[in-house]
């Protein structure tokens, strides 16, 4: 009898960070269809949406209209990004029970992203993780720029490192460690997991990748090698960053799956279902723009 095979888990963050850059709005019946073939296809975690404010990010401006229609599978986990108390209450009403908050590890990107230094922005995220975890919710932290920013270049290993260790001190459950420009090397992804494992072990940690260069797949065969056994990934790898020129494309689900499949570990994905999520999606986003 063989081994079982060691468990990768994928998490599909495309119905939130791989929409929220497009220009063309999605409708809600099209979002809702996305995260039912997503659902099919094996996903445990699925990131739906974000409640940042409409003026900011118009296309998830419905939100609330699609966690309303989303039939909830037993065992799936359907989270939202909250930028604050008023988005996490927003998103508590919804019956979300997973939220993600979000910071840097560059000075430059947070002040553009979200006009706080690295240290007012976890101060901020206080209230937001202790009545996340009073309603019962878990709380993931992004750090974005773990390699290098649009604004201040390259950032080292240590600061990404600071900034999850204050994460982590105000209690946040999961550390989410983002390559947002997609510049990595893999010695690179590697010397900030071996920084950020100090502060929880790399098999908690989940890593996020861009795949500007096309080096995101290598980066995440070095993650694996290192312990790593969560990745975020965006179906059809649709997506990039609004405060990250150049960002463009988030690492597809579809190439972390093969990766994994041909490494020996399980992710418990259907393939072909997969697949087809990433052909209904690219093709919602190539359609024609109805008219006014």
């Amino acid at each position: 009898m063989s081994a079982a095979r060691e468990h990768v888990e994928l998490i599909e963050v495309g119905p939130r960070d791989g929409l929220q850059n497009e220009k063309r709005i999605v409708s809600v019946d099209d979002k809702v269809r996305f995260v039912e073939l997503l659902v099919s296809a094996g996903f445990r975690e699925i990131e739906v949406t974000s409640f940042v404010s409409p003026k900011w990010v118009p296309q998830l401006a419905d939100a609330e209209e699609v966690l309303a229609r989303i039939p909830r599978a037993d065992g799936v986990v359907y989270s939202a990004l909250v930028p604050n108390e008023k988005g996490l209450e927003r998103a508590l009403a919804c019956g979300v029970r997973k939220v993600s908050v979000f910071t840097a590890a560059s000075e430059g990107f947070t002040r553009k992203n979200i006009n706080a230094t690295i240290a007012e922005s976890i101060e901020r995220f206080k209230p937001v993780v202790a009545r996340a975890h009073e309603a019962g919710a878990v709380v993931r932290g992004y750090v974005s720029c773990v390699v290098a920013c649009p604004y201040d270049g390259p950032i080292a290993p240590d600061a990404v490192r600071e900034t999850c260790a204050r994460l982590a001190e105000i209690g946040v459950d999961e550390l989410d460690l983002g390559d947002t420009i997609g510049v990595a090397h893999p010695d690179e992804i590697a010397r900030v997991i071996e920084a950020c494992a100090r502060v929880r072990p790399a098999g908690e940690l989940v890593i996020h990748l861009h795949d500007t260069f096309g080096r995101a797949i290598a980066c995440a065969e070095r993650a694996l090698a290192l312990g790593i056994r969560k990745f975020d990934g965006s179906t059809g790898g649709i997506g990039g960053c609004p405060y990250a020129p150049g960002a463009s494309g988030n690492v597809a689900t579809e190439k972390l799956e093969a990766l994994c499949a041909a490494r020996g570990y399980e992710t418990r994905i259907d393939r072909a279902a997969l697949t087809g999520a990433a052909r209904f999606i690219s093709s919602v986003l190539a359609a024609p723009a109805a008219e006014a």
